[in-house]
């Protein structure tokens, strides 16, 4: 149904005109379909009754309620340590404020005029444990350096005192070896007199061959003549033994002499090396005294450091939470 309008002599007849188009009658007219809702199910989720999504909601829920939980627990601490700090600061600007007030009090009540002769000298007097681990590492030092000099001059005088001690009794009991047998040698103290023998002996040659055959030599040479007529037994045992049995005697009381000079030596030596005799020399006593004198001295030295250390570890702590 239309309605048309007709312009006739400037006047606008309208004119209500049923028309009936009967073009396009194969189109049909759609209507839609709408649900009804009851009024107090129109703005209701659709998941409320769905058991699974409650639960999840229930779960987000508590952990989101958790996480608030924990967040005001920590903005708790860290609102405490930043009253504390701020309390600190407080703090530090008062007593700051107060050391320059009383310095300024101080100042104003000062003499303008101040006379360089009428400054303080500060003198800083040392505590006793300053002053003894000074003493003890002075003398831990020169007993350090001392005691080496020291370990060696009494290790090499021991060693020469020891061999000079055994060489001198080797030769002495060498001597007398060679004394007393040229005494029993074929009755020549018969022929000469002792004093000859011992005077003839001495550290030099008591052990040597050649100088003890030629005494003997000598001894024959002139005190045994073949036409005396008191011949003595040395004389006649070298005559009907001959000169060769002579010098091999000789020779068998220098290899003794010497034999008996180096048993004494070595037991000499062995002697006086022993640890009994080591330990019993004053020098070696002297040296374990030093030795343990600088022992305690250096324990002491450590024990006071470590307290200084201790104290200037205190002192560095308060001067960092001062500036802090």
């Amino acid at each position: 149904m239309k309605v048309h309008y007709i312009n006739i002599l400037l006047f606008a007849l309208p004119l209500n005109i049923f028309v009936y188009n009967q073009r396009n009658h194969y189109i049909t007219r759609h209507k839609p379909t709408t649900r009804v809702l009851c009024e107090c199910e129109l703005y209701m989720p659709n998941y409320d009754n769905d058991l699974e999504m409650k639960r999840v909601m229930q779960q987000f829920e508590d952990r989101t309620s958790q996480r608030f939980h924990e967040y005001d627990d920590r903005m708790k601490t860290t609102r405490q340590k930043c009253k504390d700090k701020c309390d600190k600061e407080i703090q530090k600007i008062i007593l700051k404020d107060k050391l320059e007030k009383e310095l300024m009090d101080k100042f104003a009540t000062l003499q303008t005029d101040i006379q360089k002769d009428g400054i303080p000298t500060c003198v800083c007097e040392k505590s006793i444990a300053d002053k003894v681990e000074k003493n003890c590492l002075r003398c831990g030092g020169i007993l350090g350096s001392a005691m080496p000099q020291l370990g060696l001059i009494g290790g090499s005088a021991l060693y020469v005192a020891a061999v000079k001690s055994s060489v001198e009794l080797g030769i002495k009991m060498g001597m007398q070896t060679v004394i007393s047998d040229l005494k029993e040698l074929w009755g020549l103290t018969k022929l000469i007199d002792a004093k000859v023998i011992e005077k003839f002996v001495t550290p030099i040659n008591y052990c040597n061959k050649t100088s003890i055959i030629e005494f003997l030599n000598n001894i024959y040479s002139n005190s045994c003549a073949p036409e005396s007529s008191n011949i003595k037994l040395f004389c006649h045992t070298v005559s009907s033994r001959r000169v060769e049995a002579l010098a091999k005697r000789g020779a068998d009381i220098a290899e003794e002499a010497h034999s008996i000079g180096a048993y004494y030596e070595s037991g000499k030596f062995a002697e006086m090396t022993s640890v009994s005799a080591i330990f019993s020399d004053p020098v070696v006593i002297s040296a374990i005294v030093v030795v343990t004198i600088a022992v305690i001295l250096l324990i002491i030295y450590l024990i006071l450091r470590y307290r200084r250390k201790k104290k200037m570890k205190k002192k560095l702590q308060y001067i960092k939470l001062l500036n802090q």
